[in-house]
């Protein structure tokens, strides 16, 4: 069976890559990319050989490269079809052999490959004397054996669960775990170079190395040093996690091929139950009558259920908390930027139309004048308000606690409601101006084919409109500082408030008779996606 499932994995790469000349391209291009990585991520330990901070290193890597292996099937299921045990569960095949042949034809692939010259790289770099490279011999399948393991694990533990709906969500999301990452890795390396280099990282290691697989990793050091009952403990522990997930991932297997899914449970829960069950969403007891209440709860329900709006909002969020605080916590921020999630969340004003796609026309026949298309795009403003307005408050709060800037909190919470009102206006009227289609059909397309230019010009008049409106508070601010008048600041507060209402009512008034007037336009060319 082993050899079976090796050539399935080989036919299933070349056909893969039958299928387009783009998918080729896509395929080879980042196989070079990865093998020039794993070449010089190889040279690179090896140079480490014999440094104090080798060991550091080399652990930490290594248990980076294990969480990677963990997440990346929960976030990109669709990149491996083999990652699908459901395929193989009409098939008459016993578990154990099963996954002895899944394991062995998942060494196939790019990852592995990369996987293996890490922890080869690994070995050279802190083996020394024959037991350490004989603890290195061993070390190195098992820390390959146990990534692999720990991937087929998670695969089939979360199938079904990635291949539903909240999977695609899920998918979606793996922008924000990028753009969290890259912070976190900024953060973590300004706090090396002003602790004065790898050393800090010494206590981290510590406990890293007793966590498999960088135990195997952390053992071959040990033997060179002659600690042969340490080194042992480590390998021991990296053996026994790849035993456990071997059996997770059995288990998992056989429940796959024994249990039936929801598919086949959809006549197993009553009418009444379903007719008693409490609605998903927002709750419509607390939004106002009529049309405005209508829209509100359908814009926070696209924020719920559909993946683009959800991707947007959660990102959005994200980096708008992180973006400040991070700065606060490097000690090189500025209270003012909680700007920054203000008008992070401000953009989401954009291309209202173009986020209901084609749906769009069931809304366009309900917009028959100026007043319903201002009702329609206040309610859309609304609705975002009820999610931007206490997170910027918050974001504010929290830049001013960790600064103990509190004296600067009423100015800039004034210049974030300035922001969030200017971006509210221009949202509206570059809604109405330059709507274009959101694909539905990629989780990594926002603009349809062809309509680059409208979304290039939606941001980019949106944005410079923006700052312009806000310009006379940001002004201001700054000749009350350079006036050191700084206890007339709190009136920035009230001023703020009075002035991004004023600029969002009227890119509100604007945007009304345009929209209105432009409506076969705009579901033209929100439908082309």
């Amino acid at each position: 069976m082993i050899s079976l499932f090796v050539r399935l994995k080989l036919a299933l790469l070349r056909n893969g890559l039958r299928q387009s000349a783009g998918r080729t391209a896509a395929y080879v291009t980042s196989a070079v990319l990865a093998l020039l990585a794993a070449a010089g991520q190889l040279a690179g330990l090896v140079l480490l050989r014999g440094d104090a901070s080798a060991g550091t290193v080399v652990v930490l890597l290594t248990a980076v490269v294990a969480l990677g292996w963990a997440v990346m099937p929960l976030f990109f299921p669709s990149g491996d079809e083999t990652l699908d045990p459901t395929r193989l569960v009409m098939l008459p095949l016993p578990p154990g052999p099963l996954v002895r042949a899944l394991l062995v034809s998942s060494l196939v692939g790019i990852g592995p490959l990369f996987t293996l010259c890490l922890a080869v790289g690994a070995a050279l770099a802190l083996a020394r004397g024959a037991a350490g490279v004989v603890t290195a011999v061993v070390a190195v399948p098992l820390v390959l054996l146990v990534c692999v393991a720990l991937a087929r694990a998670v695969a089939a533990a979360n199938i079904r669960l990635l291949t539903s709906r909240r999977g695609r969500d899920l998918a979606v999301l793996s922008g924000l775990l990028i753009a969290v990452g890259v912070q976190v890795v900024n953060f973590g390396a300004q706090r090396i170079s002003r602790s004065g280099g790898l050393a800090a990282l010494d206590p981290v290691a510590e406990v890293v190395r007793w966590l498999p697989p960088a135990s195997a990793v952390g053992a071959v050091e040990a033997a060179g040093d002659g600690a042969y009952g340490e080194a042992a403990a480590g390998l021991l522990l990296t053996a026994v996690a790849l035993a456990g997930l071997l059996y997770v991932w059995q288990r998992s297997l056989v429940k796959l091929m024994t249990a039936p899914d929801g598919s086949t449970q959809a006549a197993a829960s009553s009418p009444s139950r379903r007719a008693s069950a409490p609605p998903s969403g927002p709750s419509g007891r607390l939004w106002p009558e009529g049309r405005a209440g209508t829209v509100m709860q359908r814009s926070l329900r696209y924020v719920w259920r559909d993946p683009k709006t959800k991707a947007a909002w959660v990102t959005s969020l994200a980096v708008g908390l992180i973006v400040p605080l991070f700065n606060a916590l490097q000690g090189t921020g500025s209270i003012y930027f909680a700007c920054f999630a203000a008008a992070l969340l401000g953009i989401l004003m954009y291309n209202q139309f173009g986020q209901d796609t084609s749906a769009f026309w069931m809304v366009a026949m309900t917009i028959s004048s100026t007043r319903d298309a201002y009702e329609e795009l206040r309610a859309r403003a609304g609705a975002l308000l009820v999610i931007t307005l206490p997170y910027v408050v918050l974001v504010t709060a929290l830049t001013a606690a960790i600064l103990g800037d509190w004296q600067a909190l009423p100015d800039a919470l004034g210049l974030s409601f300035a922001v969030l009102g200017a971006m509210l206006g221009t949202g509206a009227v570059a809604s109405a101006l330059f709507p274009y289609s959101i694909p539905q059909d990629s989780g990594y397309k926002n603009v349809a084919p062809g309509q680059a230019g409208l979304a290039w010009m939606s941001l980019g008049f949106g944005l410079l409109a923006a700052v312009v409106l806000s310009s006379p508070l940001v002004a201001l601010t700054v000749a009350l500082h350079l006036a050191d008048a700084t206890y007339w600041l709190w009136l920035l507060l009230p001023l703020g408030t009075l002035w991004g209402g004023l600029l969002a009512w009227a890119g509100l008034r604007l945007a009304a008779p345009r929209t209105a007037a432009r409506l076969p336009e705009i579901l033209t060319a929100v439908s082309k996606g």
